[in-house]
């Protein structure tokens, strides 16, 4: 043993503590922060399919199918999204009490405090389906439930500050919103300037110790409505009131805004969004110090705070946004493919359509299944920062796509402001979602592999506080130990890569027979090729990999799809793996592996050592990267699904609200479609009539029926139906006309509120 600490293990730790970066306090506790979940599995090069399996499916409980089915169905009912942006600039009134007074604000909760304590995935699933109908009213639900002083308290506040706050938040009596982001620290939100400085000071006729605050912050939703204030800023305690340190840290504080000094109410206006969202600003603002959150003891812990909290959150609200795009990209798209015509056939009859659509369905059935696993393991009472992190960025993402494919189906329609178009403000919202919570550029290149390469790989994390370690001695017996078990680790994972390449990864187990079976092999196979790219990168590039950010992002995409292909497979087998929903799966998984594909193509052309590479590429790819794009038979097989009333598009819309048919917009399509497909055998009457020459080809509908009538080759039945279908259709793909003047009127009326 000492032989192998002097000739091997000793070399090793000090070439280890130099080419690996020290570990900032930030850095520290940001890995530290929440826990490894099936992201771990997944790093780990041999994931246990059993494991996956064993979650369980998510599912409501009656109180919270219960809510959906009657708080939230007549707050849908009451919401006029273009009204509401257009018009009012903001919700009105009847909607914000409404909110208030039935617990919208309070979905996370405590019972004991008056909330409704419910769970990640009703908490998602409520914020989605709002956000199909109104993404103003989804926002404002999503941001008390998601990082803000309610969880804060929840997690670390003292019960005194429990008991004064959150029976408010719980009834509506106070409206919250949570300070980080300001004009200097948005993504970095470690280097904020805001700062509070330990001192003495009078608070209600009284001198006693406290704090005093500087900040100015943007970008804070409810801010402008808000009663209570989160406030993250940097302590200091130049007098050592309350320890040794001077720099004590990140620190969050709960004050109400009509505290002297505080400022709110200005207004930003995002994307012509209607949710409120402004600045808010304090300059000398003296609170007492049992206001931090936590109290005292909690000065300086902000950042851990934050940390964990902002991860459950990132999973949950934007996730659910995501979803409901697709949700509503599903419902309309399909339906208009069906109701729109375009050389007397429904475009859904073209493949360049059905190319759309079928991206639209396979992306939404992989946003649904993806929202379910990670509100699962929130629901399981886990804080995985990287899972909730390939959330957030792929979701976001994801719906990025698939609105931009119903805006391009949808063409004229969707580019026409008003009632009858119910795409248009959830693709102006998707920039929103890209750049909140963390940006998205700055999430895949800096945080998913970047924080994960050291968080879920089985030993680097153990093998950085080992060189950490301020006892030399002790760090290097430590390191002695991990890194013979690291090195079998690596070993296994190169030769397994080799085998699996050369055989296909035919002989991998999976857990499951039938078609499904190969995707458990194939991410297997992916799975290895993570680790073993993960290993030799952070052994050769070291610190480097910090600043190599494609590279890295590029092995954090290769985690990405695997945790998105996993949630697809789950999903499917939670369904009790239905046949008609196997195209779905096909495209999904196909899509990831792909990606996963194309990722390690351009790793490995990337990579800085040309020999390593050469030899990863022959480990991984013996036989070349053999991973192809979607077959064109899923998507015609998803296509054909969707545009099917009821079954799968029923499931894949399920967040999507349908109001009446008599309300303009998504109601009349929904019935125009229904109408339209209840006479496709009638329709394929006259089609073929034309086609045998009995009927003209190019006639008016009205005149078309009339000789159809003639010849008796419809019943009086039959085309009264295809009159009124017909007449659907028109309502369906009209567009809002407004009359002379009357835009320009309704924009003195705003100019004149703004005044």
């Amino acid at each position: 043993m000492s032989l192998r600490k002097k000739w091997i293990s000793g070399p090793a730790f000090a070439t280890f503590k130099k080419v690996l970066p020290p570990l900032s306090a930030t850095e520290r506790e940001a890995m530290e922060a929440g826990s490894v979940w099936w992201d771990g599995e997944l790093f780990s090069g041999r994931p246990d399919w059993s494991v996956l399996l064993s979650y369980g499916p998510s599912r409501l409980s009656e109180r919270e199918q219960s809510f959906l089915d009657n708080e939230v169905e007549t707050l849908l009912a009451m919401l006029d999204e273009h009204r509401i942006v257009s018009e009012e600039r903001e919700l009105p009134e009847p909607v914000w009490d409404y909110l208030r007074h039935h617990g919208f604000f309070s979905l996370i909760i405590p019972k004991s405090y008056g909330g409704l304590d419910f769970s990640a995935f009703a908490n998602s699933t409520i914020v989605g389906r709002i956000a199909s109908r109104s993404i103003s009213a989804a926002v404002t639900v999503m941001v008390p439930n998601s990082l803000g002083p309610g969880e804060l308290l929840m997690h670390y506040g003292t019960e005194a500050q429990k008991q004064r706050w959150l029976p408010g938040l719980a009834n509506g009596a106070e409206i919250p919103c949570f300070a980080l982001t300001g004009p200097e620290a948005g993504s970095d939100a470690g280097s904020i300037p805001d700062s509070g400085v330990v001192c003495r000071g009078e608070f209600e006729g009284e001198q006693v110790l406290g704090l005093r605050l500087n900040w100015d912050k943007r970008y804070i939703t409810l801010a402008p409505r808000a009663t209570v204030l989160g406030l993250a800023f940097k302590l200091y305690d130049p007098e050592g009131l309350l320890g040794d340190s001077e720099e004590l840290g990140i620190t969050c504080a709960l004050i109400p805004t009509s505290h002297p000094g505080v400022h709110t109410g200005e207004r930003h206006f995002p994307m012509g969004q209607a949710f409120l969202n402004g600045t808010t600003r304090g300059k000398d603002v003296f609170i007492p110090l049992d206001w931090i959150i936590g109290g005292p003891d909690y000065a300086g812990r902000g950042w851990r705070m934050l940390v964990e909290c902002l991860s459950a959150g990132r999973g949950i609200s934007l996730p659910a946004l995501g979803t409901a795009c697709g949700h509503l990209a599903t419902r309309s798209t399909s339906a208009y493919a069906v109701v729109r015509k375009q050389f007397g056939l429904s475009i859904g009859r073209f493949e360049g359509v059905q190319e759309a659509l079928a991206r639209i369905g396979g992306l939404t059935y992989q946003l649904e299944a993806a929202r379910r696993l990670t509100t699962r393991a929130l629901d399981m009472d886990e804080s995985p920062a990287i899972v909730t992190a390939i959330s957030k960025y792929h979701m976001t993402e994801m719906a990025r796509t698939v609105i931009n494919d119903a805006m391009d189906v949808h063409a004229g329609k969707a580019i026409q402001l008003g009632p009858k178009n119910y795409l248009a403000h959830n693709y102006m919202s998707i920039p929103i979602a890209i750049t909140v919570e963390g940006a998205n550029i700055l999430t895949r290149n800096l945080m998913i592999f970047g924080q994960g390469a050291s968080r879920c790989h089985p030993y680097v994390l153990k093998e950085l506080e080992a060189a950490a370690n301020p006892d030399e001695q002790a760090g290097l017996e430590a390191f002695d130990r991990l890194l013979f078990r690291h090195a079998r680790f690596a070993a296994g994972n190169a030769l397994g890569a080799l085998w699996q390449g050369l055989t296909g990864a035919r002989f991998n187990g999976a857990p499951v027979s039938g078609e499904t079976a190969q995707y458990f092999r194939q991410l297997a196979r992916m799975s290895r090729a993570l680790a073993l790219c993960a290993d030799v990168s952070m052994l050769t590039l070291g610190g480097d990999l910090k600043r190599r950010e494609m590279l890295s992002a590029r092995l954090g995409d290769v985690l990405s799809h695997l945790y998105l292909g996993s949630a697809t497979l789950k999903f499917f087998e939670d369904n009790g793996r239905p046949e008609k929903e196997l195209p779905f799966v096909h495209y999904a998984l196909a899509r990831n592996l792909h990606a996963m594909g194309e990722a390690l193509t351009g790793f490995l052309q990337n990579f800085p050592n040309r020999a390593l590479a050469l030899t990863l590429k022959a480990l991984i790819f013996p036989l070349g990267n053999r991973y192809r794009p979607p077959a064109d038979r899923y998507a015609t097989a998803i296509c054909r699904r969707l545009m099917t009333p009821g079954g799968v598009r029923d499931r894949l819309s399920a967040l999507c609200y349908l109001p009446p048919a008599s309300e303009p917009g998504l109601g009349e399509v929904e019935a125009a479609f229904v109408a339209m497909v209840r006479v496709m055998d009638i329709e394929k009457k006259v089609l073929k009539a034309q086609k045998d020459g009995l009927l003209p080809r190019k006639l008016a509908l009205t005149e078309l029926l009339q000789q159809a009538r003639r010849q008796n080759l419809l019943t009086d039945t039959e085309a009264q139906q295809l009159r009124e279908a017909d007449e659907l259709r028109r309502r369906a793909i009209a567009v809002d006309e407004f009359a002379v003047g009357e835009l320009s009127r309704q924009q003195s009326r705003k100019r004149a509120d703004v005044a």
